[in-house]
């Protein structure tokens, strides 16, 4: 078994399925991770935020946006007389939903969920009636029943042991070898919907790899492979060919966009090989990620934007003690925030976390705590590791700095935009 992952940008259009078909004709032992098409997240978050104003009008004229957008992709796949009964199916469940929910400000997540699902499940149906009317049987799977998670929303870990059950349950007996399912959602013990957090698309189609013990996952990305730096902001970068899990894990947490944070730790577990491979070039080698390689030492730039600079101390000035980092440490996981760099000082705590709705919640508690509190919005947070001098020079002495860390192998700083 391969399992191969496609973003939302890759088929965005119909000119994007069918290149995609291109890529998994003659493939046997094949399951197929897609995201929602384009920017049908982005909109369908719009339908949410219209809900949370409690304005059904302008939800309903979203949902028909996006309908009309997939419509004209069927159309320009299969021509305008053609129906798919479950897209149609879909959005009228969309609309009920919108319809029939008395929505609470405490079930935020919970209809954010439900609602930004529909994306992947619609993208996926009109997938594969495409790839079956095309010479590529195949069965959809509905990834709520097999993937297993918490009981969390909007950033759900995934209960590996009783999804493995599940997943090869809703295989099992197959005519078919080639299956497609959805990324980023799953299903919480209460039945409800859950998702696994923004991107989380490669995170789902590691759990199938990892559960169904796939000799190599691949995922099918807009660019040649893995670049050492974002071109748009580092204009040096260059394609890294071999990366090994450790240099991964590290570029995912200081906020590399190639792959999800989650994704590396269950290939790892089984040595499940990553390929970075080119959409538009099938046969181009792009990168790998594997365990078979030696670090690379090759110096690599991570910006991370949407960051939220918090400077806590204590009202005491006795602030340097182990339970009085155990409890802000324990407030932000409580609220669900990561925390992306820390320093510290004798009486002051810095931290840059990613920005989230639970912020001011999570300070809010941290002021009744005895903690002063200031916050600076919209900052951005460079990692450069493996730097060298001339590497330094360029970037370590930058007037926007705000926090700069410096060890032998990374150089990290918080910096104003």
């Amino acid at each position: 078994m391969k399992v191969y992952k496609f973003g939302g940008a890759s088929v965005k259009n119909a000119e994007g399925v069918r290149n995609l078909h291109n890529i998994v004709s003659g493939e046997k032992d094949l399951f197929i991770i897609v995201s929602a098409m384009g920017k049908t997240t982005n909109a369908l978050e719009g339908v949410f935020a219209a809900m949370q104003q409690g304005n059904e009008k302008l939800a309903m004229e979203r949902i028909d946006e996006s309908y009309a957008y997939h419509r004209g992709i069927i159309d320009d796949l299969m021509g305008a007389d053609v129906t798919i009964e479950q897209v149609d199916l879909l959005f009228k469940q969309l609309r009920n939903t919108v319809r029939n929910t008395i929505y609470r400000p405490s079930d935020a997540e919970l209809w954010y969920d439900t609602i930004v699902a529909f994306g992947e499940l619609v993208s996926t149906t009109i997938i594969s009636n495409y790839l079956n009317g095309h010479g590529v049987a195949n069965r959809w799977v509905d990834m709520r029943r097999a993937f297993l998670t918490e009981q969390r929303h909007k950033d759900a870990n995934v209960n590996i042991e009783a999804t493995a059950v599940r997943l090869k349950r809703e295989i099992a007996d197959s005519e078919v070898s080639v299956f497609v399912g959805q990324g980023f959602i799953g299903g919480a013990p209460d039945g409800t919907t859950t998702t696994l957090g923004r991107e989380g698309s490669d995170y789902s189609a590691a759990i199938v790899a990892h559960v169904l013990d796939a000799e190599s996952m691949s995922v099918w990305k807009d660019v040649d492979g893995i670049l050492n730096a974002d071109p748009k902001i580092f204009p040096d970068a260059k394609k890294l060919d071999r990366l090994n899990y450790m240099d991964t894990i590290e570029m995912a947490y200081s906020g590399a966009q190639i792959i999800h944070p989650k994704t590396i730790k269950p290939l790892q577990q089984k040595n499940i090989p990553l390929y970075v491979r080119p959409f538009g070039d099938k046969n181009a080698p792009g990168s790998v990620i594997t365990g078979d390689v030696e670090r690379a030492y090759e110096p690599i730039m991570i910006q991370k934007n949407n960051q939220v600079l918090l400077n806590l101390h204590s009202r005491d000035l006795s602030f340097v003690l182990e339970e009085k980092f155990a409890k802000v440490f324990t407030t932000f996981d409580s609220h669900r925030i990561r925390i992306n760099l820390v320093h510290n000082s004798a009486v002051n705590l810095y931290m840059a976390v990613d920005a989230s709705w639970h912020i001011d919640d999570a300070i809010s508690e941290l002021r009744a705590e005895g903690f002063d509190v200031d916050k600076q919005e919209d900052v951005e947070m460079v990692t450069i590791r493996y730097y060298n001098d001339e590497l330094y020079r360029r970037y370590a002495f930058d007037e926007r700095i705000i926090i700069k860390q410096t060890t032998p192998h990374s150089l990290r700083f918080v910096r104003t935009k």
